[in-house]
């Protein structure tokens, strides 16, 4: 078996990842990164519309600056953020574009003069000031009062991507791709580094470093219905919960977009509605106005995905053999817009649906999305329960997203948090111990090579691994989605701890040797049922609505009660439940908890005494 040994132990290649990485290497520590996929596939490369960064470049962007960002963020949150964190979020983001472009990314800038653009359908025109031609410009997204998304057409995440690898390489990064984490190798109070598996060959390898970085991204795919990628199902996550000593903070904070694609569910960008993009019902009418008179289809993310689902129920989806749906329309934006700007989108729908964006509408519904919880951190990116671990990016509940993350906050934070918490990792690493236990190393190896042996030779069992995740996903799809209530989320727990007792029980149907997904999947089933069963019973005993956590059995937002954040930890294997703590949401306030301004709803304020929110 093969031991490395390095400094920094990145797990995740992505953006997140990476710029940790570069930080440390930058630094002259050594670094590995490990990666399920060649790095410039994570999962960051297929982020579309843009970085969130108060720039005040664009005409339309005139009067922005941190302070204005902040204001959307917390609001954005629905008050479930940090505010230090979120803060140090927002004074960062414009210097860290800037030095994308340094390094290479290829920002769309302004163009001075006339030019027009699209809102509610309507197009208008708009002026830019030659002074500030050249100069990276940026589109409207939902939630902000100002344009300020950085982009490069609808490809932003790939040419961040890439450009981010290309820095990494420069500095000597190693990544160690088609290899998957199934352990992390603690003592109890620090982290010493992981077990990881060969995807080409099966074979286990340990990695020992004096700071290891969890940046494995999202875990969509415990739902049926994402738009994450596939290697996005909480792997990473599920081996911190099982060292039961670090806790996932607000997992029952999920987001769901509005636009995914019916029937793939590929996401097209929050940038269509950004541009000018109108969302349709059944009879080819929009309807968003109705609900959001000042924001409409850009209204944050939270709020757009209730009203579609809403409007859905009200009986103006459209009928599919894939179920009820809405229409994306942009054909108004025009060939040239279409086929420059968002050709991604245009290629989406060309390959997936044999549909063409310029002449017809796309089916879309919301579908699961982003993970505004996960491995919880302060806000030196450091996790709490175990020295020596890190996380950066969506793998981490830092927590600048409370319970709703605006576009574009998530793709910048992983440029944002990694270069400030690059900067945490480094300081970490230079009074940190390169002693490792043997004992403790022998002992988790040990365990894992156990658990294979296990599951290879049927000892537990012979449940079928695709049927436990089955199960597992249509549990969270009935019961835990965008709207909640009681009586659903006890059936999602009740039947999610069934099929943890079934994920114990798991037998291969092949035998395990080689490159062998079945075996990759059984090794982590159980923890990703653990997973989805903080989501489900965090979203239970969360007896409020907050952004995207709507429980339609209390419709109000509570700060009396709720202004908290969620830890959750499985204390022992044995357990069938997650053990449930809460902190104070934020311990900073620069703005008070307020009304959003969209959305509607009421709100029990922190002086319990309700009042009423702003009405539609």
């Amino acid at each position: 078996m093969q031991t490395f040994v390095t400094d920094l132990l990145c797990i995740g290649a992505g953006l997140a990842g990476e710029r940790v990485a570069i930080e440390a290497a930058g630094a002259g520590f050594d670094v590995i990164c490990l990666s399920i996929v060649p790095a410039r596939r994570s999962h960051s490369s297929a982020a579309q519309g843009g970085m969130q960064a108060a720039l005040g470049n664009s005409v339309m962007g005139e009067g922005d600056g941190p302070d204005v960002h902040f204001m959307d963020t917390v609001k954005g949150s629905d008050w479930g953020c940090d505010q230090e964190v979120a803060r140090i979020f927002c004074d960062n983001a414009p210097i860290a574009m800037r030095q994308m472009a340094h390094w290479g990314v290829p920002w769309n800038r302004v163009v001075a003069g006339k030019s027009f653009y699209y809102k509610g359908g309507e197009r208008f025109e708009k002026y830019e000031k030659p002074e500030k031609e050249g100069l990276i410009t940026a589109r409207a997204f939902g939630g902000t009062a100002k344009w300020r998304t950085c982009y490069t057409s609808d490809g932003t995440g790939h040419t961040v991507l890439y450009t981010m690898d290309n820095r990494a390489a420069q500095l000597g990064v190693a990544v160690h791709d088609k290899t998957e984490m199934i352990s992390l190798i603690h003592d109890g109070g620090r982290c010493l580094g992981a077990v990881a598996r060969c995807l080409k060959t099966g074979e286990l390898r340990v990695y020992l470093a004096k700071a290891t970085l969890i940046a494995a991204g999202g875990f969509g795919r415990i739902y049926r219905e994402s738009t994450n990628a596939v290697i996005c199902d909480g792997g990473a996550h599920a081996a911190v919960l099982d060292t039961g000593a670090v806790p996932l903070g607000n997992m029952e904070a999920v987001q769901f977009h509005p636009t995914g694609i019916v029937p793939t569910y590929i996401l097209v960008t929050e940038g269509c509605r950004g541009d000018g993009g109108t969302l349709l019902d059944v009879n080819q009418e929009r309807f968003m106005h109705v609900y959001e008179p000042d924001k409409a289809e850009l209204a944050s993310r939270d709020v757009v995905s209730r009203w579609m689902m809403h409007h859905i129920r009200e009986g103006k989806g459209v009928q599919s053999p894939y179920g009820q749906h809405l229409w994306l329309d942009i054909r108004h934006l025009g060939e040239e817009h279409i086929r420059v700007k968002l050709r991604e989108v245009d290629e989406i729908c060309q390959n997936f649906l044999g549909v063409d964006p310029v002449q017809s509408l796309i089916p879309v519904k919301p579908v699961q999305h982003y993970s505004m919880g996960g491995v919880r951190t302060n806000k030196d990116g450091a996790a709490y329960g175990l020295a020596g671990l890190f996380s950066a990016g969506e793998a981490a509940c830092w927590d600048m997203h409370g319970f709703n993350r605006l576009g574009g906050n998530s793709l910048a934070e992983t440029v944002v948090a990694g270069g400030v918490i690059g900067v945490k990792v480094v300081e970490y690493l230079r009074g940190a111990s390169a002693e490792y236990g043997t004992a403790v190393v022998a002992d988790r190896v040990a365990r894992d090579r156990e658990r294979i042996r296990r599951l290879t030779e049927r000892a537990d069992g012979d449940e079928d691994v695709y049927k436990v995740r089955a199960a597992m996903q249509d549990a969270l799809q009935d019961g835990v989605h965008i709207f909640r209530n009681k009586g659903g989320l006890e059936r999602a727990v009740a039947t999610l701890q069934e099929v943890h007792a079934r994920a114990k029980r798991i037998g291969l149907k092949s035998d395990g040797v080689g490159a062998n997904p079945e075996l990759a999947l059984a090794l982590k089933m159980p923890g990703l049922v653990r997973l989805a069963l903080c989501v489900a019973h965090g979203a239970l005993m969360r007896t409020e609505s907050r952004g995207s956590h709507a429980r339609e059995d209390f419709p109000e937002r509570n700060d009396r009660d709720w202004l908290t954040r969620t830890l959750a930890t499985w204390k022992t294997p044995d357990d069938d439940l997650p053990t449930l703590d809460y902190e104070p949401a934020t311990h900073v306030f620069e703005i008070p908890p307020g009304e959003r301004g969209y959305g509607g709803g009421k709100i029990i304020p922190m002086d319990g005494a309700a009042r009423p929110g702003k009405e539609n």
